[in-house]
């Protein structure tokens, strides 16, 4: 993924977002010894999770704010199987955001072989401690800030 750069408090910096890495576990195979599809959601929260702790919104910080932000959309293309013992990339992208919703893209590739395994994406909406949507501009203007600094 390409360096980004972020600017805090009227400081550039340069913001190097590490893809997210997996190395395959056994009990993530089917019958067949493929990775099984149900696999692939939990890769990307885990990727997901990885990207925000990179932004300084770690997730852990904005559940103890009381704030989540559910999946309310998402789309995986498998593009070629994956098995057992093998080591996948999954490089994230802040595709967009208006403060109440994100989007976020995600490329899942061999580590030795660079060839695309999947490609997805997702669509987050922000929630409060009830469930209730929150705009993040009004309710978090310092969260709201940094997420369109990244993007």
């Amino acid at each position: 993924m390409a360096k980004q750069e972020i600017e805090i408090a009227g400081a550039k910096r340069q913001l190097n977002i590490t893809p997210f890495e997996h190395h395959t576990k056994y009990h993530e195979t089917d019958q067949q010894g493929i990775i099984h599809p149900n696999n692939y959601l939990n890769w990307l929260e885990d990727a997901r999770m990885d990207l925000m702790d990179q932004m300084g919104l770690g997730f852990k910080q904005m559940l103890d704010m009381e704030i989540s932000s559910p999946v309310i959309s998402q789309s995986i293309e498998y593009r070629s199987s994956i098995k057992f013992d093998e080591t996948v990339i999954i490089d994230t992208k802040l595709l967009s955001y208006d403060g109440h919703n994100m989007e976020i893209a995600y490329r899942i590739y061999d580590k030795v072989t660079g060839e695309d395994r999947a490609i997805a994406r997702t669509t987050h909406c922000f929630v409060n401690k009830s469930g209730t949507p929150i705009s993040m501009k009004r309710a978090y203007p310092e969260l709201d800030t940094k997420f369109f600094e990244f993007k």
